[in-house]
């Protein structure tokens, strides 16, 4: 089992977005995993991307270039 920290969790409106959000950071290497959405919040399609504090500047350039939308970005324990 995982020790839980303080972690990035980015949720998703849609499976579609979660997906993409997926493919994009293989693709780019990007840090992360596709995770189901902690308990403690809530995203419309139950999957989130889920990454290091220090990759936010990272993803959100990320997701800008590859038009993925985000609902929210949280830091939570994961």
């Amino acid at each position: 089992m995982r020790k839980k920290e303080l972690r990035l969790v980015v949720t998703f409106h849609t499976t579609a977005d979660a997906m993409a959000m997926e493919k994009a950071c293989q693709e780019q290497n990007a840090p992360g995993r596709l995770i189901p959405v902690p308990r403690t919040l809530s995203a419309g399609c139950g999957l989130a991307w889920c990454a290091g504090l220090d990759a936010r500047e990272t993803l959100l350039r990320l997701m800008d270039r590859m038009d993925i939308e985000e609902q929210d970005i949280h830091q939570c324990m994961v």
